[in-house]
């Protein structure tokens, strides 16, 4: 599994058109996760990157050191699925998905991360699986982080 995890002020993602676009999820301070689920992924996966997640100390302190979690700031996440993570364009121009899980498997893990951050007494919200969404944020500082299960990166 991947994730590119910003840390936002605000960010909310929404599905639809112009006329009728509506939000699937929107949140003030805390993270927004990009998720990506690989073809040979496990719940093992997503708990180490739930985990980490959860954990990662990138929000500032008094000091203003990067060295509070979400948890500690009492933020939120917006989890937004998003298979082109695992888009191979290492040759040619138009990149590969054949790495990406089925959507079958991946929607069971992305359902699954989700679950595991809930169960972590974070407010969590979502895009909507296999949906074409619009996504907005304010990453503050900016601060990204790449994760990966396989430690790839």
């Amino acid at each position: 599994m991947r994730a590119v995890v910003q840390r936002v002020s605000r960010a909310r993602v929404t599905v639809g058109g112009e006329v009728n676009r509506e939000t699937t999820g929107e949140i003030g301070l805390g993270l927004l996760v990009l998720l990506g689920v690989g073809a040979g992924d496990t719940r093992a996966d997503a708990d180490y990157l739930a985990e980490k997640t959860i954990g990662l100390r990138i929000f500032e302190d008094a000091g203003g050191k990067m060295n509070l979690s979400v948890t500690e700031v009492a933020g939120a996440v917006l989890v937004v699925s998003q298979f082109t993570l695992y888009g191979d364009a290492r040759r040619g121009k138009r990149p590969s998905f054949d790495a990406a899980a089925p959507p079958e498997q991946a929607r069971e893990l992305y359902e699954y991360f989700v679950e595991k951050i809930r169960a972590a007494g974070l407010h969590s919200e979502t895009g909507r699986f296999q949906q074409t969404m619009q996504v907005e944020l304010v990453n503050e500082g900016p601060v990204t982080i790449l994760l990966d299960s396989a430690k790839t990166f």
